[in-house]
């Protein structure tokens, strides 16, 4: 069982909650970036640097994710290859992705994407709030229990 982050884009807080819930339950964390990370010493969390380029992390993630491991990502196309594994994903928000809702996750995303590649202005997500960081630490927590 490994908690596997795509961590180039991993907010700095959702990291921190990741690390301290990782030192308490003794669960294999591995952050997944293409730039040097810094992470706690502790035995059972590492940070794993891969090259620079487009979708490397997440190939890697994808390449070594396990049915009973928790992605952590922003990353809608990646939670659904991992989901299609049988492994669990959760957003920074504390929201499961699911088999059920991934297809229309993924079709949306691509709208978006559609808009903006037509020059269409679209708003971001909100910034992060503490009760997203609430909503994040309580699924985690909900995740480590069932383990």
């Amino acid at each position: 069982m490994t908690i596997w982050v795509d961590a180039d884009a991993c907010p700095k807080v959702i990291r921190e909650v990741l690390c301290r819930a990782a030192q308490r339950t003794g669960v294999e964390l591995v952050f997944v970036a293409n730039q040097l990370l810094t992470v706690p010493k502790a035995p059972n969390i590492r940070a794993l640097q891969v090259p620079k380029g487009f979708d490397v992390a997440d190939n890697e993630i994808a390449r070594r994710i396990a049915p009973t491991d928790l992605l952590i990502t922003g990353d809608i196309p990646l939670a659904s290859e991992v989901l299609a594994k049988g492994a669990q994903a959760l957003n920074w928000r504390g929201e499961a992705f699911s088999k059920e809702t991934i297809a229309a996750q993924l079709t949306m995303r691509d709208f978006m994407d559609t808009l903006r590649a037509s020059g269409v202005q679209t708003e971001g997500p909100p910034p992060l709030s503490q009760a997203d960081r609430q909503a994040f630490a309580r699924q985690l927590d909900i995740w480590l229990a069932r383990r």
